[in-house]
């Protein structure tokens, strides 16, 4: 779930620190297990993440609400899949 998240984060633009935040207020994931999923994704495509962050500008790309129902639709998507919830 945490891998899933933070792809979605990506998607969006948002940093590293960025999406530590928003996992952990609105999905309630420690930041430290952002963080670590976050590193390994990062060694698995060191090419993709290398790019990432050359093209990655600070902007707001969502307001504070947009966030909040982003993530929790994400969560309750994943859930109503079926999917393992025990992944944080």
């Amino acid at each position: 779930m945490v891998q899933h998240l933070i792809e979605k984060c990506l998607i969006f633009h948002m940093s590293k620190d960025e999406c530590m935040e928003a996992l952990s207020k609105h999905a309630n994931i420690k930041a430290v297990i952002t963080s670590t999923v976050w590193n390994e994704l990062e060694k698995e495509n060191r090419e993709f993440f290398e790019s990432y962050s050359q093209s990655q500008f600070q902007t707001d790309w969502m307001s504070e609400t947009e966030t909040s129902q982003w993530i929790q639709n994400m969560i309750s998507d994943h859930q109503a899949d079926g999917s393992d919830s025990n992944d944080k």
